[in-house]
């Protein structure tokens, strides 16, 4: 595994071990290798340079889809010694606005179009609300100039390099700061989890401006595997390419696992032969998908937990057992120290749940606007995620919820994830999302969206409660209310939408 302690260190790095190695590979087919990689982010940087005098010191907001250029303008601005600002492509002017004027932007990168939105209207009106800042506008191009003209690149890895965003639904987005070393930190770690290596092929299938997407650019250039980009997910184009590529790492999430294993039940051929993990994260894993997973693709499902604000703090490894990989999210990275602490203060025992909190190489240093970070960390330094969860003897965290997520019934604690979990082995049931409802007799009410199996009866209300007291939930934890819908809300990483669908349902 190749160390340096800047992003373009390792592009150098790895150029001169593999140069002729295909680093990624798109779904339109153009592929490039690392020594063309180096190539193009000089190329790119000098054009920066020249025609929008981007250096050190400036923030660069930028909001592409996953193409071959995001990746060369990620490696460009980092070359320049400057900080870069990846926004998320479903983020809109009031997101991308926030963030453009707190971090100070002195160049708004977007396409012209894409999804079906004007990215340049909304740019120019946050150009005009700003003021400040330049627009550039990129359809899979990016500015060109002569690498001569280069000053010396960045030496130090402890540099804030990095502002990635928080998604804000009520409250303003959260700017957490990271640095190379940070996002090395977690690359590193994550690579030897999962035990990559030059032979890999990771499916890329989620936004590349996630912290996750650009933690696989840097664990590519440490290892030399490659990834598989995909702009969008359309399932029959990704489940396809994936399957013609030899996809070896088919990630990223729940929702991604559920349409591999829709596509390869309705297919007369393994898809995915040389696949030899399924990597997970950024949403919860139902038990049961693991099992089914695993035995259709003969590959487990090894997921990880994570924050923007510390990226991946526990993953699995293919070498743990069946019943871990199914049942947590693996052990604590290297480096990290993870305290579990109850409602009551205290610290969680073995077994016991409490809020997880961490100490971590891979966590931020801070948020840009500091006056968040008192709440942010405890009295000993910890971060305090605000994930519920809990530790075996084996040291493999498992999820329990969300401190926000916990819906307080008449006085009584409801997790939703326990719900949830219990509703996803009904076989009526494809999806599901449990939320608290404001209620005046109640306090909260429990509320189950479900999405239909394919092929099966929709769950009648009824049903869901007899199923919920044959397998022993208490009564008190038992939804109230069911909705039924097509699919369940998720944004680009496969999170769960549950503020739209408290919106939606309220009332």
């Amino acid at each position: 595994m190749l160390e340096a302690p800047t992003l373009w260190g390792l592009i150098e790095a790895r150029a001169a071990a593999t140069p002729d190695a295909v680093m990624a590979v798109d779904e339109i087919g153009r592929e490039m290798t690392f020594a063309q990689y180096r190539d193009r982010v000089a190329v790119a940087a000098a054009g920066l340079a020249a025609d929008y005098d981007i250096g050190p010191g400036d923030v660069v907001t930028w909001q592409l889809p996953t193409w071959l250029e995001s990746m060369v303008l990620v490696g460009a601005i980092s070359r320049l010694g400057a900080t870069q600002n990846p926004v998320l492509p479903i983020y809109r002017e009031r997101e991308v606005g926030f963030c453009v004027r707190q971090a100070r932007s002195k160049l708004l990168i977007v396409p012209a179009d894409f999804a079906g939105f004007d990215f340049v209207a909304m740019a120019e009106g946050i150009a005009v609300d700003v003021g400040g800042v330049a627009i550039l506008t990129s359809d899979r191009s990016l500015p060109e100039g002569d690498p001569v003209m280069l000053g010396e690149p960045p030496a130090s890895g402890d540099d804030v390099r990095w502002l990635f965003y928080t998604s804000g639904t009520t409250a303003d987005p959260k700017g957490a700061q990271h640095t190379d070393e940070t996002i090395n930190a977690v690359a590193r770690g994550m690579a030897a989890k999962l035990l990559c290596e030059q032979r890999d092929r990771n499916a890329l299938a989620f936004p590349f401006t996630h912290i996750g997407g650009i933690t696989w650019l840097f664990t590519s250039l440490q290892t030399g595997m490659s990834n598989i980009l995909f702009e969008a997910f359309i399932p029959d184009v990704v489940v396809k390419v994936l399957s013609d590529r030899g996809v070896t790492l088919a990630g990223s999430g729940t929702y991604f696992h559920q349409t591999y294993l829709a596509a390869q039940k309705a297919a007369d051929h393994p898809l995915f032969p040389e696949v030899r993990c399924l990597p997970g994260g950024g949403a919860p894993k139902p038990v049961p998908l693991f099992w089914e997973m695993k035995e259709v693709f003969n590959a487990p499902i090894v997921s990880g937990y994570g924050l923007t604000e510390a990226p991946v703090l526990t993953m699995g490894s293919p070498l743990d057992g069946d019943d871990d990989l199914a049942e947590t999210e693996g052990s604590p990275m290297p480096g990290v120290e993870l305290k579990l602490v109850k409602l009551n203060g205290t610290q969680a025992a073995v077994g016991e749940e409490g809020e997880i909190r961490a100490k971590a190489p891979q966590l931020m240093v801070g948020y840009l606007d500091s006056s968040l970070d008192a709440d942010g960390f405890d009295e000993d330094g910890y971060f305090r995620t605000g994930d519920l969860g809990m530790l075996n003897e084996r040291n493999m965290l498992t999820i329990t919820g969300r401190l926000k997520d916990v819906i307080i019934r008449k006085g009584e604690n409801v997790s939703a994830k326990e719900v949830e979990d219990l509703l996803y082995t009904h076989p009526q049931v494809a999806d599901v999302a449990v939320i608290g409802l404001a209620d005046a007799e109640r306090g909260e009410r429990v509320c189950a969206v479900v999405a239909t199996a394919e092929g099966a009866e929709p769950l009648a209300m009824a049903d869901m409660v007899a199923f919920c007291k044959d397998a022993g939930l208490m009564v008190q934890k038992i939804p109230e209310q069911l909705e039924l819908v097509d699919v369940i809300p998720r944004n680009p990483t496969g999170k769960i939408l549950k503020q739209q669908l408290r919106d939606t349902y309220a009332g």
